[in-house]
């Protein structure tokens, strides 16, 4: 039986963004969000659809203004994936980003004006069926909050977003997600893993503003993987200062790592040493870049010598094992045949494309 460290999921209520079920039993989403213009259809549109072609179940567009506002039916209509709006402030942006049919609201009621502005918000919300995401940030919490707490904290985030759930509560609306970001992991963790043992709604995960493409991968790997161990989450959106694309590809390997989402091919690599019969580094990355397009789940190991080499190669769909002069192909666990180092790359990659094409007419054909 194999090792499962990743505790039973924390049960939500499900809701639906879009075609996308979000909570419950359904599978964790990775979302990402633009970071064009709005305003410039063309490339927002462009960009949600590489983050389609990424994987991405749900993209989050910002309207900050009217402009924004009036860009949104067309951007709508040239995309696929559910598309949420991120509000600030404006209750009117609420009400412009709904009226052009967006699959969800990402705002916070305390902050959009008064109790009628919100009344308005939510009854248009609910009218359309589609869910709120209250999205509390260690950076902008309430300033009674921060007075109360002295500074940002854990206990700060959860009482500020039960302070916003119980304004929609208040008014019947219970299609609600609930995010508490930090960039401070600890703060993070502790605030999710409170939150959990109060509600039910479902629960976006996420480090913020967790820096670069490096130190972020690695800051959100920690964070958004010690909470779904914990079975806490049910969306999430890694965030880097880098193209959403390498979000959504993050937050895939994040869910693969655990076992808890399979997309694409899992790339097994030795990290090489002196013992290595072929360049492990740069055929693992020609690779990744070659195999980029597979969609369907398969296991592939490259290991540069024959230490470990069979013992890996015999647990995956494709593997190459380094050799002299030749190297080992395996395919399901056997010896499959050998291959020189001058072709080694196209016969894996044929080989997985292959097993990818055979994949997908199985599943079209049932």
């Amino acid at each position: 039986m194999q090792d499962n460290i990743v505790k039973p999921r924390h049960k939500t209520r499900q809701l639906q963004v879009g075609h996308v079920s979000v909570g419950g039993d359904a599978p964790i989403a990775v979302q990402s969000m633009t970071n064009t213009l709005t305003t410039d259809i063309d490339a927002t549109v462009a960009q949600i659809k590489r983050l389609e072609d990424a994987g991405a179940d749900i993209v989050r567009v910002s309207v900050p203004d009217p402009d924004s506002a009036a860009a949104m039916p067309e951007i709508l209509n040239q995309t696929d994936a559910p598309i949420i709006a991120d509000i600030h402030f404006s209750y009117k942006m609420a009400l412009a980003a709904l009226d052009a049919g967006v699959h969800g609201l990402r705002l916070n009621p305390g902050n959009i004006g008064g109790r009628d502005r919100v009344e308005r918000v939510v009854k248009a919300t609910a009218e359309r069926g589609i869910s709120i995401r209250i999205g509390v940030n260690a950076g902008s919490l309430e300033k009674e909050l921060n007075e109360k707490y002295g500074e940002p904290c854990a206990d700060a985030m959860v009482e500020s977003a039960l302070n916003h759930i119980h304004i929609l509560e208040d008014m019947n609306f219970n299609d609600i997600k609930v995010s508490l970001k930090a960039s401070n992991i600890p703060m993070t963790v502790t605030a999710y893993r409170k939150l959990a043992e109060q509600v039910d709604y479902p629960l976006h995960l996420g480090i913020t503003e967790s820096g670069s493409k490096f130190g972020g991968t690695v800051k959100s790997s920690i964070g958004l993987g010690l909470l779904l161990a914990d079975g806490i989450g049910d969306t999430i959106r890694v965030s880097l200062a880098a193209e959403p694309e390498e979000e959504v590809k993050v937050g895939f390997e994040i869910l693969k790592s655990l076992g808890l989402r399979h997309r694409g091919v899992n790339l097994i690599a030795c990290p090489s040493c002196a013992r290595q019969k072929f360049n492990v580094i740069d055929t693992v990355a020609e690779l990744e870049q070659r195999l980029s397009h597979i969609h369907e789940n398969i296991d592939v190991a490259v290991i540069g010598c024959v230490v470990n080499g069979p013992g890996e190669a015999k647990e995956v769909n494709v593997g190459i094992t380094g050799g002299y002069p030749v190297h080992m192909l395996y395919r399901d666990g056997e010896k499959a045949e050998k291959v020189k180092t001058a072709n080694m790359i196209d016969r894996l990659v044929e080989d997985v494309e292959r097993r990818a094409a055979a994949i997908r007419e199985q599943q079209e054909s049932k």
